[in-house]
């Protein structure tokens, strides 16, 4: 019997109608759907799929805690392990993926796991990067420019440098990082000028100038757009 193939499917953001159509044409074709969760919480990567996953497809739901630091890898060799069961029996995978499935996600690593056994197709998605520019209706970078992205979950002398050095920076993962950045952009003279976006694509879509955000209400997909002099909105 032939193995299966693994699909990575990039859905975008948040918002639905962002899912591409190879994406949704490869979700409504495997006989499988896996996607990550938080322990004992909802997974936002199937919330965006919810509408065309139909009872007949099998779902395999694979938990990562949310906690600081890059989950264990025992986690991600179980996940690899009940999917190349699927795979061995001939079944494709949809592994659904927030945003990108190779831009800071949950899928990488399994996929390092399975590639070299299985066949894989990658399906890229909108990132948050592209989806952040957007709602803030600017443009990141043009013509020679650069743009660098930051984790806000450097500690804070790394986050210094990394932003004294950028041209242009999006910084993401923001959360309960947001009084590190905060400081940090105020020292290099860049508060006034970052722009905050927050759950990009989504219904409750938040854009504001990052100063003016008050710390206590700052979520996980949150992002700041960083630029020497400003951003033109």
């Amino acid at each position: 019997m032939a193995c299966g193939r693994l699909y990575g499917l990039g859905l975008g953001p948040g918002d639905p109608e962002l899912v591409t159509l190879k994406a949704l044409s490869r979700l409504r074709a495997a006989p499988v759907v896996a996607y990550p969760a938080p322990v004992g919480g909802k997974s936002f990567a199937r919330s965006i799929a919810a509408h065309w996953i139909v009872p007949s497809q099998r779902e395999i739901r694979i938990e990562f805690p949310m906690q600081p630091g890059p989950p264990p890898a025992a986690i991600y060799d179980a996940a690899a392990a009940r999917l190349a069961a699927e795979l061995d029996a001939g079944h494709d995978v949809a592994f659904l993926c927030q945003g990108d499935p190779l831009f800071y996600g949950s899928f990488a690593p399994i996929l390092a796991r399975l590639a070299p056994r299985y066949p894989a197709t990658i399906v890229p998605g909108v990132s948050s990067l592209a989806a952040c520019a957007a709602a803030a209706g600017t443009a990141l970078v043009q013509r020679d420019e650069t743009v660098t992205v930051i984790p806000a979950t450097l500690d804070e002398g790394e986050l210094h440098r990394r932003l004294a050095a950028a041209e242009t920076a999006a910084v993401i993962k923001i959360g309960r990082h947001f009084a590190k950045l905060h400081r940090v952009l105020a020292a290099l003279g860049l508060l006034d000028g970052a722009v905050y976006v927050e759950r990009a694509s989504q219904g409750d879509q938040r854009v504001a100038m990052l100063a003016e955000i008050d710390p206590a209400t700052v979520p996980y997909f949150a992002t700041a757009l960083v630029r020497r002099g400003g951003f033109a909105r």
